[in-house]
């Protein structure tokens, strides 16, 4: 998306993503996949919880980003294309359908990650996570969203976690090696890959909710492999993959 700059009331709002089409999803399903009007409490609410939002920086919002007129006509959106509405449909895009979508096929998985990104946002945990690649790669951060990828990935690069986990695995004897594809990189680089691993969090936060993070939580994976986990939606779990990396290697 491109950045302009200025902050007059006559710029453009920026358009909705992933992770607020969810929030505007999971608020309908509560009124029965209704359209509702900008006068409604829960559309009031919503709004101000958009607005606190790190998504769209000041410079890209309009005089009326998100306000209630605009958080309505987007549930108007999304509620018109609902497989039981049978009126007409409103403007839309392809994102609201996504969404949507996922909501119908995945419920309950789609309502843990809106409730996990209201509790980020309101608690301040998702509004100033650093951006990560993956989530600009297609469907990476279904239904994760933006901000719950971003703040995955901080917990998985926790230099402290990641150390005790190395001297975990090394203090019962085992090695430093990815635990999908056995990739050791001391192996591989001598000693400038020596202690040199990646950790991946096995429960995304959508599923875990705002926990603690235990040792246990956590699998040493190379870099190519971490990748794949996170490439797309949903994500596998290191024995999934392992499973494939098999699979491909018997073929």
């Amino acid at each position: 998306m491109a950045i302009t700059s200025g902050t007059s009331s006559r710029q453009g709002n920026p358009a909705w993503q992933w992770d607020e089409i969810v929030l505007a999803c999971d608020l309908l399903r509560t009124h029965a996949w209704r359209g509702l009007r900008s006068d409604d409490p829960d559309v009031q609410e919503l709004s101000k919880l958009l607005q606190l939002g790190p998504l769209h920086p000041p410079e890209v919002r309009g005089g009326t980003f998100r306000n209630p007129d605009g958080v309505a006509r987007k549930t108007w959106d999304i509620a018109t294309r609902h497989p039981d509405y049978t009126g007409r449909q409103t403007k839309g895009n392809k994102l609201d359908r996504m969404v949507l979508q996922a909501f119908i096929e995945r419920p309950d998985e789609m309502q843990a990650a809106a409730e996990a990104i209201r509790i980020g946002l309101k608690s301040g945990a998702l509004l100033d996570l650093p951006l990560v690649e993956e989530e600009d790669e297609h469907g990476a951060s279904a239904p994760e969203g933006r901000l719950l990828l971003r703040q995955h990935v901080a917990r998985e690069r926790n230099p402290k976690l990641r150390a005790a986990k190395i001297k975990s695995v090394q203090d019962s004897g085992g090695a430093v090696a990815c635990e999908v594809c056995s990739f050791d990189f001391e192996r591989t680089y001598g000693p400038r890959g020596a202690g040199y691993i990646e950790c991946h969090h096995i429960v995304p936060l959508h599923v875990s909710g705002p926990v603690k993070t235990k040792l246990a939580d956590l699998a040493l994976i190379c870099s190519n492999c971490h990748r794949m986990i996170h490439r797309s939606s949903p994500w596998l779990t290191p024995s999934d993959l392992r499973d494939l990396v098999n699979v491909k290697h018997r073929i």
